[in-house]
């Protein structure tokens, strides 16, 4: 079930304000960003073990939350989740991880496909039956696309996105000579798709948005509305587009709706951001 909030332009001196404070965000973005180009190396297997050992494998501090995926945006890299790993760190999620998809990747299908492997490896990995997955911006989509089309739903308890177009942008179509602009623009095949009946899917939703996001055209399209998903829709007042991922309060939203995986019914609002 889900309750949409009214579509609210941003006034003048609020786009202004978060136009500004986006730009300081993309240039200290630009200073982390060759940090985060490499491939995050996983946590290896653990060691086989047998008989009592058998029972001591896997490590206990942490379990109380399942593993956490963060999925960057377009054209970006791990480096934008800084800050959000600190604060989760902080406050106890033991298991995080970034995935990179190639900055040659032309297929959000592909990227779902590479996503579902790396998955089943962190299941693997941590014991953990269920992990709950973080996207921002096209890297949303692309979790969203695993867990609605590729039968994700099985492993994923929670999908967090943060503006993230799910019915679509018009934003820069001088832009859409790459093929993955493309597939984020409303009537693509992939947004199609991704309005289909999806019966029975078990996976929770979250999506942050703002009226000041300034890539999302309209502002709503960064809102889910799909009648067979359990979603909610989480308004941020005044955060660019650039700076969900690095805003402080957003976090703070983010580790509520982490910890009350199971406790909401798709009420608007339910996770407060204030």
């Amino acid at each position: 079930m889900q309750a949409l909030l009214p579509t609210r332009l941003a006034s003048l001196p609020v786009l202004v304000r978060s136009t500004a404070v986006d730009l300081l965000v993309l240039l200290g973005h630009l200073f982390l960003y060759p940090t985060g180009i490499s491939q995050e190396q996983p946590i290896p297997l653990p060691a086989p073990a047998t008989g009592a050992d058998a029972l001591c494998v896997l490590p206990t501090e942490g379990r109380a939350h399942p593993p956490v995926l963060l999925l960057h945006g377009f054209i970006d890299n791990r480096s934008v989740f800084v800050l959000l790993r600190r604060s989760l760190g902080r406050h106890g999620w033991r298991h995080l991880e970034a995935l990179n998809y190639s900055p040659l990747t032309c297929d959000l299908r592909r990227a779902a496909e590479l996503l579902a492997r790396h998955v089943e490896g962190v299941c693997a990995r941590t014991g953990h039956q269920r992990v709950d997955l973080v996207g921002h911006s096209l890297g949303g989509l692309i979790a969203r696309y695993y867990v609605q089309r590729l039968g994700g739903d099985a492993r994923v308890r929670t999908v967090i996105t943060l503006g993230t177009p799910h019915a679509g942008t018009r934003i820069a179509p001088l832009m859409s000579a790459h093929p993955l602009v493309r597939q984020m623009r409303p009537d693509s095949p992939v947004i199609a798709e991704l309005s289909l009946p999806a019966p029975n899917c078990r996976t929770r939703f979250v999506a942050f948005w703002s009226e000041a996001d300034q890539v999302m055209v309209p502002a709503g399209a960064a809102r889910i509305d799909h009648p067979d998903l359990l979603a909610d829709n989480v308004h941020v007042p005044g955060v660019g587009h650039l700076s969900l991922p690095v805003n402080g309060t957003v976090a703070a939203g983010i580790r509520r709706a982490l910890t009350s995986a199971h406790g909401l019914e798709g009420r608007e609002n339910a996770i407060s951001v204030a």
